[in-house]
């Protein structure tokens, strides 16, 4: 299957990052290459791009649509979390900007055998965006406690029948241990009350992103690597992040705020004796959204934010 993927919020996110042409700027979520194209457009001869990405597929996909730029772009697979160490064995310092979009791609989402989607009732539970780990989200269907499946649906799902959803699966386990999405989802509806169903979209959406979040990471890794990106940016540079749900763009919020006033003295105190010094700026007060005509072509895109910061 041909790696698909239309890029959200394309132009607003190159635009954020307000391209110098010799800078250097590093995707931290590679993809198919679509912001990452867009960026290179913009790049002098000096200019450079560094891709990071942990799913083999994209990398292969990126590459080929990257190859016009040439030795301009530079694609790393790994995780973004490990974006210190990718830039010092390149020998780079300093970057002038950084740029996350963290939403599943279409690519993972269509392709079946990837086990991403909820609505492929025969695909394996896989989950994995980096294939070379061991663990799968069968593995945590299957070994997890039922206040652990409890615990990740309630807090990464945000399920209110996340604790009924846990016991069924517990329950159906014992039985025959799960091996498909469709296996799982069937369970999940069980879990659910029928005049529940009929709103709120699909019913294991919230289960499939928690256990998907739990699988990867995802939340832990952003949180501990946004302050880290920050450090890497040259004076001006800017750090791009789109986001998908309120988790994600809770913590990007959260720590756009602390570097921008990260002062812990009591409000009280007339001077500031807690010696942190403010690392940047936030540029977008408010996150900007896609446009109606963007959301219309595209429906993935509709729940998407991008928030930006510039360092000092």
């Amino acid at each position: 299957m041909t790696f698909e993927h239309k890029s959200v919020l394309l132009e607003e996110t190159v635009d954020s990052l307000a391209i110098k042409p010799d800078g250097i700027y590093v995707d931290g979520t590679l993809g198919g290459g679509g912001h990452a194209y867009e960026v290179c457009s913009r790049l002098g001869e000096k200019g450079r791009l560094i891709g990071i990405d942990q799913d083999a597929d994209a990398i292969k996909a990126a590459s080929e649509r990257l190859a016009v730029y040439g030795d301009k772009v530079t694609i790393v697979r790994s995780n973004y979390e490990n974006i210190a160490s990718v830039l010092s064995d390149l020998g780079i310092e300093k970057v002038d900007g950084i740029y996350l979009d963290l939403g599943v791609s279409s690519y993972q989402l269509d392709t079946a055998e990837r086990g991403f989607t909820y609505r492929e009732e025969d695909a394996p539970l896989d989950m994995r965006m980096d294939q070379r780990n061991t663990q799968t989200a069968a593995d945590i269907v299957n070994t997890y406690s039922e206040s652990d499946l409890y615990r990740i649906i309630r807090d990464y799902g945000e399920d209110k029948f996340a604790k009924n959803i846990a016991k069924h699966i517990v329950r159906a386990r014992e039985e025959k241990p799960f091996e498909t999405t469709g296996e799982l989802i069937e369970v999940i509806k069980a879990a659910i009350p029928m005049k529940m169903r009929a709103t709120g979209g699909h019913p294991a959406k919230r289960t499939f992103q928690a256990i998907r979040i739990e699988l990867n990471h995802e939340l832990d890794v952003l949180n501990r690597s946004i302050d880290q990106m920050i450090d890497l940016l040259n004076p001006g540079g800017r750090l791009s992040i789109i986001t998908f749900h309120s988790l994600e763009d809770r913590i990007v919020k959260t720590r756009f705020r602390n570097n921008e006033n990260p002062c812990i003295c009591p409000p009280g105190f007339p001077v500031c004796m807690c010696g942190k010094v403010s690392k940047g700026t936030v540029v977008t007060r408010k996150p900007i959204l896609p446009s109606e005509e963007e959301i219309e072509g595209n429906k993935r895109s509709k729940s998407s934010k991008l928030r930006v910061f510039e360092r000092k």
